[in-house]
C-alpha cells in the first residue's frame, strides 16, 4: 500500500506557528537594544541634573547642619617636665542644658538651563541655658578652671549661606559672633564668641540665625532636652537623620510642621567631656530633607523600565491577530512597530524638560498610539482591528501612568494589572492551533 506524501505536510507547514513565535520571542529580545540606549540616555539626563544642582549650590549654599551650640571652657593641667612643672591649657566641652529650636524654612526654587534646583532660606532661633555643675564632675580644681575665657561656639557646614551678622543674646548681654572655632574636636568650621561665665549659677542664651542652603537642614541634640520646631512652605518633606519627630508631622497644601524632643539618655555622648575625648556629635543629626516630588527624570526612568512589557505585549497581540486573521506580518514590520515603542520614551524625556512629566506624557502617547494604529490599518485594512489595537494600547499607556503615580502601591496594582493581562492573553490564545492540525492532510 502506497503513502501519498505529497499530502504530508513538511516540518516547517506543521511548525510553523511555533516557528514564528519563537522568531518573535527574538525579535522582543533585540529590541531590548534600543530600550536600554534609551534608559542610558535618561541617565546621562539626570547626571547633568545633578551636576547643575551641584553648581548651584555650590554658588548658594550647600546642605546645612547646625551643630551646638557648645560653650568651650579652658582648664589648666600641670605637666612634669624634668624638675619643671609646666602648666598646659586643656578644655572642656559643655553642652547646654536646655536647648529650644524654633526654624522656619522658606524654599526657594531655581531654574537654571532645563533644569530645577531646590534651595531655601531659612530663619532660626536657638535658645537655652548652660549649667557650670556639669564641669564638677571630672573633679578640676576650681581655681585651674578659666571661667573668664569661655567661648561659646556654633557650628556650620557652609558659613557662606549667612545672611545676616549673628548676634548671641548671653543674659544681658549682646555679643556678635565671629568666624572661626576652637578645635575642640567637636566642630570644625562655625562660629564662635567669647562669653562671661559665672560658675555660681545657669547661663541663658539666645541666638537668631539667618541660614541659607541648599535640600538639606538638620539639628543637633546637643542639649540635655532638645526640644525642635521647624515648619515650611515646602510639601514635600522626608524626615531623616538619627530622629524622626517625636509625632506625626502635619503635612498639608500649606507646608509641614515637625516637632522633635530628644533626650540625653538616647545618644552617646555626655553633657560634659574633655578635648581629648572624641565623640562625633554630627553623627547625632536629625532634621529635614526638602526633596522634590519625583520628577520628570525618575518618572521617565521609572517608564522605561515598562519597555520590555509594552514590546512584548505588542508584538504578542499582533502574533495572535496575524494567525487569526490569516494574514502574514513581516518580521521588519514587528521590528518598526517596536522602534515606535521605544521612541515613545525619546519623545517622553525630551518633551518632559519643557512642559513636564505628565503633558510630555500624554503628548507622547497620543503621537505613538496614532502612529501605530495607523500603521495596524495598514497591514490589516480593518477597521474593527486598527481600533481595537488603538484601544488596546491607550489602555496599556493609561494602565502604566496610573502605575507611575502610585508610588507606594505600584507593585501591588503592577502585579494584579499583569494577572489579568495574562489571563486575557491565555484566555484568547485557546483559539489558536498551533500544529495547525486543523488543516486538511
Amino acid at each position: 500500500m502506497e503513502t501519498n506524501t505529497e499530502n504530508i505536510p513538511g516540518f516547517y507547514e506543521r511548525n510553523k506557528t511555533l516557528l514564528k513565535g519563537f522568531l518573535i520571542g527574538f525579535l522582543i529580545l533585540l529590541m531590548l537594544i534600543p530600550a536600554a540606549i534609551v534608559s542610558n540616555l535618561v541617565s546621562e539626563r539626570q547626571e547633568r541634573q545633578a551636576e547643575v544642582v551641584k553648581e548651584v549650590s555650590s554658588k548658594w549654599a550647600g546642605e546645612q547642619t547646625i551643630i551646638g551650640p557648645i560653650v568651650i571652657v579652658p582648664y589648666k593641667v600641670y605637666v612634669q617636665q624634668g624638675s619643671a612643672t609646666i602648666a598646659k591649657t586643656m578644655y572642656l566641652n559643655l553642652l547646654p542644658e536646655s536647648l529650644l529650636i524654633n526654624g522656619n524654612a522658606i524654599p526657594e526654587v531655581r531654574r537654571r538651563s532645563l533644569y530645577t534646583v531646590m534651595l531655601y532660606r531659612s530663619d532660626i532661633e536657638l535658645s537655652g541655658s548652660f549649667n557650670p555643675s556639669e564641669v564638677q564632675r571630672w573633679n578640676i580644681a576650681p581655681q585651674d578652671i578659666m571661667w573668664e575665657q569661655s567661648k561659646l561656639v556654633l557650628g556650620l557646614n557652609d558659613a557662606r549661606g549667612l545672611e545676616e551678622e549673628v548676634v548671641l543674646n548671653w543674659g544681658n548681654t549682646k555679643k556678635t559672633m565671629e568666624a572661626g572655632v576652637i578645635n575642640s574636636g567637636v566642630i570644625s568650621s562655625g562660629l564662635n564668641t567669647s562669653v562671661a561665665f559665672d560658675s555660681a549659677g545657669k547661663a541663658s542664651f539666645n541666638v537668631r540665625i539667618k541660614l541659607k542652603g541648599s535640600s538639606r537642614l538638620y539639628f543637633t541634640p546637643v542639649g540635655k532636652t532638645t526640644e525642635v520646631n521647624l515648619k515650611s512652605a515646602w510639601k514635600s518633606p522626608a524626615f531623616d537623620g538619627q530622629y524622626l519627630p517625636d509625632k506625626p508631622a502635619v503635612i498639608s497644601a500649606d507646608g509641614f510642621n515637625a516637632h522633635w524632643k530628644i533626650l540625653q539618655v538616647s545618644r552617646n555622648y555626655p553633657q560634659c567631656w574633655p578635648s581629648g575625648n572624641t565623640y562625633e556629635v554630627e553623627k547625632s543629626a536629625f532634621g529635614v530633607k526638602l526633596i522634590q516630588p519625583a520628577d520628570g527624570y525618575a518618572k521617565t526612568d521609572r517608564s522605561v523600565k515598562y519597555a520590555i512589557l509594552f514590546i512584548a505585549l505588542t508584538f504578542t497581540v499582533f502574533f495572535f491577530i496575524e494567525i487569526l486573521q490569516k494574514k502574514q506580518v513581516h518580521p521588519l514590520q514587528y521590528i518598526l512597530v517596536g522602534l515606535a515603542l521605544c521612541i515613545f520614551y525619546t519623545l517622553l524625556l525630551s518633551i518632559s524638560e519643557y512642559t513636564g512629566f505628565n503633558p510630555a506624557y500624554f503628548i507622547a502617547a497620543v503621537a505613538t498610539v496614532s502612529l501605530i494604529g495607523s500603521y495596524v490599518w495598514g497591514i490589516f485594512k480593518t477597521f474593527k482591528i486598527a481600533a481595537g489595537f488603538i484601544f488596546a494600547l491607550g489602555g496599556l499607556y493609561t494602565y502604566i501612568f496610573i502605575l507611575i503615580q502610585l508610588e507606594d502601591y505600584a507593585l501591588l496594582f503592577g502585579s494584579i494589572g499583569l494577572f489579568v493581562i495574562l489571563a486575557i492573553i491565555m484566555y484568547y490564545s485557546r483559539k489558536i492551533d498551533w500544529y495547525n492540525t486543523s488543516k486538511k492532510q
